[in-house]
Protein backbone atom coordinates (compact mmCIF):
# COMPACT_ATOMS: atom_id res chain seq x y z
CA UNK A 1 0.00 0.00 0.00
CA UNK A 2 0.97 3.95 -0.17
CA UNK A 3 3.42 4.65 2.11
CA UNK A 4 4.73 8.16 2.94
CA UNK A 5 7.28 8.91 6.15
CA UNK A 6 8.50 12.26 6.43
CA UNK A 7 11.18 12.97 8.93
CA UNK A 8 14.03 15.83 9.21
CA UNK A 9 11.71 18.39 11.48
CA UNK A 10 12.78 20.16 14.58
CA UNK A 11 13.75 23.04 16.24
CA UNK A 12 15.87 26.13 14.68
CA UNK A 13 16.15 29.61 15.40
CA UNK A 14 15.06 32.19 12.60
CA UNK A 15 17.00 32.37 9.64
CA UNK A 16 18.27 28.44 10.25
CA UNK A 17 17.60 25.82 7.69
CA UNK A 18 16.35 22.43 8.02
CA UNK A 19 16.10 19.61 5.68
CA UNK A 20 12.84 17.36 5.37
CA UNK A 21 12.91 13.65 3.92
CA UNK A 22 9.61 12.24 2.56
CA UNK A 23 10.43 8.20 1.89
CA UNK A 24 8.00 6.55 -0.46
CA UNK A 25 6.86 3.82 -1.41
CA UNK A 26 3.70 1.39 -2.60
CA UNK A 27 3.80 2.94 -6.02
CA UNK A 28 6.05 4.49 -8.74
CA UNK A 29 7.32 7.33 -7.46
CA UNK A 30 9.47 8.32 -10.10
CA UNK A 31 6.39 8.68 -12.35
CA UNK A 32 4.10 10.85 -10.01
CA UNK A 33 4.65 14.98 -9.40
CA UNK A 34 4.78 15.51 -5.49
CA UNK A 35 3.94 17.85 -3.47
CA UNK A 36 4.57 19.22 -0.11
CA UNK A 37 2.02 20.62 2.33
CA UNK A 38 1.83 22.63 5.51
CA UNK A 39 -0.34 22.98 8.80
CA UNK A 40 0.11 25.93 11.15
CA UNK A 41 -2.18 24.76 14.61
CA UNK A 42 -5.25 26.59 13.84
CA UNK A 43 -4.88 27.06 10.33
CA UNK A 44 -6.01 25.27 6.87
CA UNK A 45 -3.54 23.00 5.74
CA UNK A 46 -1.86 25.15 3.18
CA UNK A 47 0.36 23.68 -0.34
CA UNK A 48 3.84 24.47 -0.24
CA UNK A 49 5.83 23.41 -3.21
CA UNK A 50 5.69 20.61 -5.71
CA UNK A 51 8.01 18.43 -8.27
CA UNK A 52 6.83 17.06 -11.27
CA UNK A 53 8.68 13.65 -12.56
CA UNK A 54 10.23 15.65 -15.12
CA UNK A 55 11.82 17.93 -12.46
CA UNK A 56 9.97 20.63 -12.68
CA UNK A 57 9.12 22.69 -9.37
CA UNK A 58 6.45 25.18 -8.55
CA UNK A 59 6.45 27.05 -5.17
CA UNK A 60 4.21 29.26 -2.80
CA UNK A 61 5.08 33.07 -2.94
CA UNK A 62 5.88 32.99 1.12
CA UNK A 63 8.55 30.39 0.32
CA UNK A 64 9.41 30.79 -3.12
CA UNK A 65 13.71 31.93 -2.87
CA UNK A 66 13.74 30.22 0.89
CA UNK A 67 12.63 26.47 -0.27
CA UNK A 68 13.60 24.23 -2.15
CA UNK A 69 11.93 20.93 -3.34
CA UNK A 70 14.11 17.88 -4.91
CA UNK A 71 13.64 14.26 -5.32
CA UNK A 72 15.90 11.14 -5.98
CA UNK A 73 14.18 8.61 -7.72
CA UNK A 74 16.47 6.10 -7.01
CA UNK A 75 15.69 6.15 -3.44
CA UNK A 76 11.99 7.28 -3.64
CA UNK A 77 12.49 10.48 -1.57
CA UNK A 78 11.47 13.49 -1.83
CA UNK A 79 12.91 16.63 -0.06
CA UNK A 80 12.60 20.35 1.13
CA UNK A 81 15.63 22.16 1.94
CA UNK A 82 14.56 25.11 3.60
CA UNK A 83 16.73 27.80 4.02
CA UNK A 84 16.41 31.67 5.98
CA UNK A 85 13.28 30.31 8.06
CA UNK A 86 11.17 32.14 9.91
CA UNK A 87 8.63 32.10 12.72
CA UNK A 88 5.54 32.05 10.55
CA UNK A 89 7.17 28.20 8.95
CA UNK A 90 6.49 26.71 12.19
CA UNK A 91 4.04 23.86 11.36
CA UNK A 92 3.46 19.95 10.93
CA UNK A 93 4.78 19.14 6.91
CA UNK A 94 3.89 16.50 4.66
CA UNK A 95 4.46 15.13 1.64
CA UNK A 96 1.52 14.31 -0.66
CA UNK A 97 1.51 12.32 -4.28
CA UNK A 98 -0.66 14.89 -6.64
CA UNK A 99 -3.85 14.79 -7.38
CA UNK A 100 -4.36 11.75 -4.55
CA UNK A 101 -5.49 11.51 -1.05
CA UNK A 102 -2.48 9.70 0.75
CA UNK A 103 -0.98 11.46 3.65
CA UNK A 104 1.93 10.80 5.59
CA UNK A 105 1.78 11.58 9.57
CA UNK A 106 3.93 14.47 8.60
CA UNK A 107 7.07 15.92 10.61
CA UNK A 108 7.27 19.18 12.81
CA UNK A 109 8.82 22.42 12.09
CA UNK A 110 9.58 24.78 14.93
CA UNK A 111 11.00 27.71 14.14
CA UNK A 112 11.90 29.85 17.39
CA UNK A 113 12.09 33.96 16.83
Amino acid sequence: QVQLVESGGGLVQAGGSLKLSCAASGFIFSIKTMAWFRQARGIQREWVAQISSGGGTVYAGSVKGRFTISRDNAKNTLYLQMDSLKPEDTAVYYCKIAGADYWGKGTLVTVSS
